[in-house]
């Protein structure tokens, strides 16, 4: 299939956002749908392929998401304890994950239209499921759902991936890869954004367009922008996803059309990954399971033998997207997870299991310690002593405040703190000894996901903004991680997928409008200038 010269709304990036701002705009109408992709077809999906495919949405409670997934029978849902997670509970998530720094009217509507886009998914063919693998504990029999996360894709964001595809075939959608963005072309007169050139083959082609959306990615792909942006050391972080997304289209959109800039550019998203990943892009196969979240289970100790965050501060979907900065600022770039036989059944399987990860076993912590020295622990004693002083403040706490019963599924107060003994940085939930053998440790870096700084739009409609008019420019959209403004140092857990279905649906409705528009505009000027000649 031929590139075309001309269509109604082109879409650049083939991720979660980009599809879905496609899908939207045909079905508000827009003819002709062009989705063009950098990446060759083998890596299509963008960062969306690399995700858990979880989705945070507001809801009332499993009445209101069985009827939307496909893998929960009859007797499964009668053990099912799931609380509604209204938009209140959803707000007030964001603005403590996100330090109260969320644009508001950007917050206010990923929130409110949370439900609705994930049931448009639904209806879109996107395979939804409650996330029981990662986002319940069975504790007294029940399955328990926590931290207000409970949607994921089959398959996760492979699924996802597939499922978008899928949807944009059936919609008619044309999808080309191995073809870059490379200019936005704007009318002289009244600033719209009228044609794109792309980049194919080497072959520079001009596309005439009635609006184009701008779903391409962050920069995270990009060393050089990394240690720019987000600072000293940071273009040594392993790549998570993809190795396509390397801000082009963000610094593009400043360059031709002075796009202005919003978020927290200093800011992004990262995990404890797998020390042993490849360190410029994620594994296809492997995909998410390279992520550690199991810390709040354990203890996480860097290479001088001491710990460095609260591993029980919050629920691990409020913590895992920034602990990744935390474990870039250790000596060496690096540390350790471990935990003890009691908790080692608890860590899920995809992530933790022999096939995927290098698991150091030992019979005791200083055994263990023995066998992290040559992996890169520098202080053996400091390590044993920090695992001893944390074994004795948690027994203090124990001994103080008997009839505390450790729940994965709730901040359940279980600290390390006590009146008798307190340690200079806590472990304020979840905090068990760390005293039964056998003992697994695993080696983890820091996996970058994707950054927060982008580009300012009008909430409404995702439509970009000016920086020399403060307006919104005709016929230019963004949308995804390019979309700046929602998150701050950290995000919720499952909120970026979600708010890229959210504003590529806004999105794609109003470009489909700004085009028919556009449509009509010019064929009234070919009419008044035929009548102009008669």
């Amino acid at each position: 299939m031929a590139l075309p010269t001309s269509c109604d709304v082109l879409v650049a990036g083939s991720g979660n956002a980009g599809f879905s701002a496609a899908v939207a705009a045909k079905q508000a109408g827009a003819q002709r749908v062009v989705l063009i992709d950098k990446c060759p077809e083998e890596w299509a999906g963008g960062n969306t392929y690399f995700t858990a495919g979880a989705f945070r949405t507001a809801h009332n409670g499993t009445s209101d998401l069985l009827p939307i997934v496909n893998n929960v029978d009859e007797t499964t849902a009668g053990l099912i304890d799931m609380e509604p997670y209204t938009v209140q509970d959803f707000s007030a998530d964001m603005a403590r994950v996100c330090g109260g720094r969320s644009d508001p009217e950007l917050c206010k509507i990923l929130l409110q239209d949370s439900n609705a886009a994930i049931k448009w998914l639904a209806s879109n063919g996107i395979r939804f499921q409650l996330s029981f693998n990662r986002q319940a504990y069975k504790v007294d029999g029940r399955l328990k759902f926590w931290g207000g996360l409970a949607l994921k894709t089959e398959d996760g964001g492979k699924g996802l991936v597939q499922d978008h595809r899928a949807a944009a075939r059936q919609h008619g959608v044309s999808v080309f890869y191995s073809t870059s963005l490379t200019r936005l072309v704007t009318d002289p007169h009244t600033g719209a954004v009228t044609s794109v050139a792309v980049n194919q083959c080497g072959e520079e082609i001009l596309i005439r367009t009635g609006a184009v959306i701008l779903a391409a990615g962050g920069f995270e792909s990009n060393s050089r922008m990394r240690s720019q942006y987000l600072g000293p050391g940071w273009d040594l972080a392993k790549v998570r996803g993809t190795p396509f997304n390397t801000g082009d289209c963000l610094e593009l959109a400043i360059r031709d059309v002075s796009a202005k800039q919003a978020g927290n550019w200093s800011g992004c998203h990262s995990v404890a990954w797998d020390a042993n990943a490849p360190a410029h892009a994620g594994d296809r196969e492997a995909s998410n399971e390279f992520t550690k979240s199991g810390y709040p289970l354990g203890l996480m100790l860097n290479t001088a033998g001491e710990r460095f965050v609260d591993e029980g501060i919050d629920l691990r979907n409020f913590t895992y997207a920034k602990f990744g900065r935390a474990i870039l600022a250790q000596p060496g770039l690096n540390a350790f997870q471990i935990w003890d036989s009691r908790m080692i059944p608890w860590l899920r399987d995809e992530e933790y299991r022999e096939e995927r990860v290098n698991r150091i076993m030992a019979n005791s912590i200083s055994d263990l310690a023995d066998k992290l020295v040559s992996i890169g622990l520098e202080d053996r004693e400091k390590f044993i002593s920090t695992v001893e002083s944390y074994n004795d403040a948690v027994y203090a706490s124990q001994k103080e405040k008997p009839g505390i019963e450790w729940n994965p599924a709730i901040r359940d107060g279980l600290s390390t703190q006590s009146n008798a003994k307190k340690l200079p940085l806590a472990k304020s939930n979840w905090a068990l000894p760390l005293d039964q053998a056998p003992f697994l440790a695993v080696h983890v870096t820091c996996g970058v996901t994707f950054t927060f700084g982008g580009i300012a739009v009008i909430p409404e409609t995702a439509q970009v903004i000016s920086s020399t008019t403060q307006r919104g420019i005709p016929g230019l959209y963004c949308v995804g991680e390019m979309l700046g403004g929602l998150f701050f140092e950290n995000y919720p857990g499952g909120s970026g997928l979600t708010s890229g279905a959210v504003f590529g649906r806004r999105a794609g409705t109003a470009a489909a409008k700004m085009a028919a528009l556009s449509t009509r505009s010019s064929d009234e000027h070919q009419v008044f200038q035929a009548l102009a000649k008669l």
